[in-house]
């Protein structure tokens, strides 16, 4: 990177079905709108960031099944896993970690196996509980 250029911001990547999932809320009953839920709910952390890391973010909800019809905001991206969400999280961190080696990544899972596989790839993990309203 040379000097005039500014550092990329960090990419917050959330494992949209695990977080809705973590609060027994009803959220069975409507995937769609739970997933609507959380994505406006992560609007505010594209600018604040989180306590560990600050922002602003590139804030990316993946979704997957009956939720892969919500759509993106400006603040944060969604993209709708074809498959196996956990599959398409892993490909997101390391298109990210190919193209700008030094750029922070973290995950938001509680997925033990995800974890395992993104830190594999040099990304952070945090659980749910960091990005639920």
């Amino acid at each position: 990177m040379g000097e005039n250029e500014a550092a990329p911001p960090a990419l917050l990547v959330v494992d949209g079905a695990n977080v809705v999932g973590s609060v027994p809320d009803g959220w069975w009953r409507d995937r769609r709108g739970a997933a609507e839920r959380l994505r406006d709910a992560l609007v505010p952390l594209a600018a604040r960031g989180l306590p560990d890391l600050p922002g602003p973010l590139e804030v990316v909800l993946v979704v997957e099944g009956a939720a892969r019809g919500v759509t993106g905001l400006p603040e944060v991206r969604v993209v709708a896993a074809g498959g196996s969400g956990d599959d398409r999280i892993v490909e997101l961190v390391r298109e990210a970690r190919t193209e700008q080696p030094e750029r922070e990544c973290l995950v938001v899972t509680a997925d033990r196996e995800l974890r395992g596989r993104v830190g594999a790839l040099g990304a952070a993990v945090t659980g749910p509980r960091s990005v639920r309203p």
